[in-house]
């Protein structure tokens, strides 16, 4: 079968495209022919070898969508021919970017017939790590307010759509007149530049300086000191990169905020989750959108535009 490999770590320039031998599904795996998979930022830090271990020649890919072909040993809740979607694969387990990948029957769902298999691939990390944060850790309550930064991102846009799902105000940032008035269109009730200067009074006047009850943060190192002063009485705030930096003069006492951080690697089992995002899918209170599509022969230029970023959504490449 054909599969994207790199046997070294470098740039976009060392993702070839290799024949090898169909991976054959271990008892609780589940073999699927992809359909689609996407590109999640920490793809790119694998390939560049600035994140986490690889062992190489790696098959880059983290999550997809595709039809079931076998069924290992003690499967019960997939049938050769479901259409699944699934996530949380680590780059060892054998990734996404290939015609058949061999997945744990744990980290997938049945896509429902209505989705895509674009979107259905786009999804699940992202989702699941917008769920995670909102709904396991935080606790997004109706009618609440929530800061959710790079709304335009990956995780962003799935945590803008699930906050406002969940009858939550959501507050965005993002870089770009074009991507603030693309995560306004899912449900932001405002969107402002991270970059600007007046950022925090923006977002005080957007709370009517109440401040945000909940805020979700890809960049701690750079902004817990908005955060914190943008943070209403008792606001949670996760972190799903990095660690949690040292702060100075910060108003904890005060305002008594729970700082955070996770990852989705800590929930080994996602298929609850999973099943609940496709619900949201069929009901079309979430989506993923599709900033561009790729084959296997250009799936360099795919994580340029990745690394790049300035865009909406995910990145899907396609077998």
């Amino acid at each position: 079968m054909r599969a994207v490999r790199y046997h070294e770590h470098g740039g976009p320039e060392v993702l070839q495209v290799d024949e090898i031998d169909r991976p054959t599904p271990a008892a609780g795996e589940i073999l699927v022919e992809m359909r689609a998979a996407s590109i999640n930022a920490v793809d790119t830090k694998f390939r560049a070898g600035t994140y986490g271990s690889v062992s190489l020649p790696a098959v880059p890919g983290g999550d997809g969508a595709g039809v079931v072909s076998e069924v290992g040993e003690g499967v019960e809740a997939f049938d050769v021919g479901d259409r699944v979607f699934a996530g949380g694969m680590g780059h060892d387990e054998g990734g996404t970017f290939a015609e058949y990948a061999a997945i744990p029957a744990t980290k997938a769902a049945h896509l429902p017939e209505s989705v895509s298999f674009e979107v259905g691939g786009a999804i699940p990390n992202v989702g699941v790590t917008a769920w995670l944060a909102l709904v396991d850790r935080i606790g997004l309550r109706p009618t609440e307010r929530c800061l959710v930064h790079g709304g335009n991102g990956g995780v962003g846009h799935a945590a803008v759509q699930l906050g406002a799902a969940m009858g939550a105000d959501v507050i965005a940032t993002a870089g770009s007149d074009e991507t603030r008035e693309g995560v306004q269109d899912l449900g932001a009730v405002a969107a402002f530049d991270y970059d600007s200067e007046s950022l925090t009074e923006d977002i005080r006047d957007a709370t009517d300086g109440d401040g945000v009850d909940a805020i979700l943060d890809h960049r701690l190192d750079e902004y817990l000191g908005l955060d914190l002063a943008v943070a209403g009485q008792n606001a949670h705030i996760v972190s799903i990169t990095g660690d949690i930096p040292a702060v100075e003069n910060a108003p904890m006492q005060d305002k008594q905020p729970i700082i955070q951080g996770m990852a989705i690697a800590n929930t080994p089992e996602r298929r609850p989750m999973l099943r609940r995002l496709a619900r949201l899918l069929e009901r079309g209170d979430l989506t993923a959108v599709i900033a561009e599509t790729r084959d296997f022969e250009t799936v360099g230029d795919a994580h340029r535009t990745v690394s790049e970023g300035g865009y909406v959504g995910k990145v899907v490449v396609q077998p």
